[in-house]
């Protein structure tokens, strides 16, 4: 657990799996934190986020109840318990999809042994709680959290134009992990690739 008032944020467990769902139903598109594990095309996804959004939402209970890699990530709580906010945090492997884009595949900066490499996929705030400090304390128990499991390091992939809308910072923005201390280790706009060693920043 990482105190950051007024949240609270906790690696997501089997009993958070409910309200996970109730949060992640908020955003409007039916994906349910699902994308980086679909093996279908493009086109597919989009159907399935319309029309079966509900395939999406059983998967992400199975694999929360099933403490799966795939829904492995950090939780914000606000002072009523109540499930506010989500990062996925899930070691690299588990990503592929997300590394094999055409924007980041063959990069040399992710020509490197993904072995205790963790990614974040996915971040997404309630939004009526959004500037108010629930992704700064997400982002921070995720480093806590990582850096307690012996994580080597972890990857980011925000956006890093600021005139878009929020839908389209599903990864975050890029200043939030600037202030955290990652690094860019390729900077091409608006799709840089960020890191944290976190090695270094223990030795630190």
């Amino acid at each position: 657990m990482f105190e950051a008032r007024p949240f609270r944020v906790e690696r997501a467990a089997p009993e958070h799996g409910a309200a996970l769902a109730t949060l992640l139903s908020t955003n409007g598109f039916g994906c349910y934190c699902r994308y980086w594990h679909f093996d279908a095309n493009h086109r597919e996804w989009l159907a399935r986020c319309a029309h079966a959004p509900d395939d999406n939402r059983a998967e992400l209970l199975a694999a929360v109840a099933a403490r799966s890699g795939e829904a492995s990530g950090m939780v914000a709580l606000d002072a009523s318990d109540e499930l506010v906010g989500w990062l996925k945090l899930a070691p690299a492997p588990l990503m592929g999809k997300l590394y094999g884009q055409r924007l980041y595949k063959g990069l040399p900066c992710l020509e490197r042994d993904a072995t205790g490499v963790w990614t974040v996929g996915c971040l997404f705030v309630r939004e009526d709680l959004r500037r108010r400090g629930a992704a700064t304390a997400l982002l921070a128990g995720a480093i806590h959290s990582a850096a307690e499991a012996g994580v080597r390091a972890l990857e980011a992939f925000p956006r890093s134009d600021v005139d878009v809308a929020a839908a389209a910072l599903m990864m975050g923005p890029l200043a939030l992990f600037l202030r955290a201390g990652f690094e860019v280790v390729h900077d091409f706009t608006p799709y840089p690739v960020l890191r944290l060693d976190l090695d270094r920043k223990a030795a630190a």
